[in-house]
């Protein structure tokens, strides 16, 4: 059963005129495009397809708005440096996600989804100091983790939470055997929560 059973799509939006209305509070999902950004959402919200996964990385080229509760969204950001696409829709992406950080007075938390086997890339670094320009906390999901052996997964996170300090918090996650799904979720309660 979902923790959100009202969980819903709202609305995708090009440029901030379609951005659904600053209120409320709502959780960010950044992440580069092949990180497992839309299976680590389905998973934490624990509904199958909520955000549509796909074999070919950079699908998501909107921002997409899920309400997950009254006055609670999820909002799950272009996934960033993979997608094969013209410079200038490359560049609009950055500004559309410029926009949205410096000017979401709802925005209470980002969710940053990145590869155990990769670390922390400049596009993830980006996303970080976007946060924290306008102060609000981070928790970094390593996904994937189900593809190193157990020591290796715990080193690469160790190795993490060395280079971000007291910039986010930090764990392991696999969209496929569910393991770390319920700190998520209870990250994004907090988050929603403040």
């Amino acid at each position: 059963m979902s923790q959100y059973p009202d969980a819903q799509f709202m609305l995708s939006a090009n440029s901030p005129g379609q951005f659904v209305p600053d209120d409320g509070r709502e959780v960010a999902v950044a992440g580069r495009s092949n990180a497992g950004k839309s299976s680590a959402i389905n998973v934490i919200v624990n509904r199958r397809q909520f955000a549509r996964t796909s074999k070919t990385p950079g699908r998501t080229q909107l921002i997409n708005f899920f309400q997950l509760g009254v006055g609670q969204r999820l909002v799950d950001l272009p996934g960033y440096g993979f997608a094969r696409v013209p410079e200038d829709v490359r560049q609009h992406w950055g500004e559309l996600l410029e926009h949205y950080f410096e000017t979401r007075e709802s925005l209470c938390g980002l969710l940053l989804v990145a590869d155990v086997r990769r670390g922390l890339t400049d596009f993830d670094r980006r996303m970080l100091g976007f946060a924290g320009q306008v102060g609000i906390p981070v928790h970094l999901l390593l996904t994937k983790a189900d593809k190193l052996k157990r020591g290796q997964a715990a080193s690469a996170l160790l190795k993490v939470r060395k280079e971000l300090g007291d910039a986010a918090s930090t764990q392991l996650f696999s969209a496929l055997d569910h393991q770390g799904e319920d700190e998520a979720r209870s990250v994004l309660h907090r988050f929603l929560a403040r």
